[in-house]
Order: structure tokens, then C-alpha cells, then sequence
């Protein structure tokens, strides 16, 4: 399966280092900003900010304001978001799965590098 620039930019914005776990935690239910900050205790607030805007131009979340007093900004999954469900379910699980698995991999790999190549480690 071959990917144009756009498909790549939309597979490198799905995968960035917070957008899974954002919509992981959207899927489970509505969420105010200050509760996915809460969910994800590591996500920066502009880091937080970010993901949601791109993920909200790309249709998967929606950004409703609230006629509370004071106002309030929930997000919430869209149907397009919704259809993401499973696999990202699937690809969770797998991380929880195998995660012993690839460190152990990793480990032998490095092992089986020269010093010079181990001070160049890779994430």
C-alpha cells in the first residue's frame, strides 16, 4: 500500500506521540481539557493543545463549548474518530502485549553493537 505526502502527513499526525492516547481516552468518553491533562499527566498543555486542534481539523474530534456558567470546552470523539475504535484498541493491547518482548530485543540489540555505535542509541 503506497501513501502520497498526504496520506503520510495524516499517518505521522495519527502516530505523533500523543494522538493515539488522546483518542483512546475520547473513545472511553467526553472529556474537559483539564481531564485529558488529568488522564495524561505528561502531555504539556500546549503539547495537549496542539493534538487536539490537528486532531479536530482532521475530523476525528469535535470541540463543543458548553453554556455553563463560566463556560467550559468539552471534547468528543466524531463518528470518523469513532471508526478508529478497534484498531487502536488493537494496537494498545499489542504495546501491553509485547512490550517485554521488544525490550528484550532491543537489549540484544544494543548489546551486539560496538561502543561507538551504543553512544548513538536510537529510541
Amino acid at each position: 500500500m503506497l501513501f502520497d505526502d498526504e496520506g503520510r502527513r495524516l499517518l505521522d499526525q495519527l502516530f505523533d506521540k500523543w494522538s493515539l492516547l488522546v483518542l483512546e481516552a475520547l473513545c472511553a468518553r467526553p472529556r474537559r481539557f483539564h481531564e485529558l491533562r488529568e488522564h495524561l499527566p505528561a502531555v504539556t498543555p500546549k503539547s495537549l493543545t496542539t493534538c487536539l486542534r490537528r486532531l479536530e481539523r482532521n475530523g476525528l474530534v469535535e470541540r463543543l463549548v458548553l453554556s455553563t456558567d463560566p463556560l467550559a470546552v468539552e471534547y468528543r470523539i466524531t463518528r470518523l474518530g469513532r471508526t478508529l475504535e478497534e484498531p487502536l484498541q488493537a494496537m494498545l493491547r499489542w504495546v501491553v502485549d509485547h512490550l517485554d518482548v521488544v525490550e528484550t530485543a532491543r537489549s540484544h540489540y544494543d548489546e551486539r553493537r560496538s561502543p561507538e555505535e551504543r553512544s548513538t542509541r536510537t529510541s
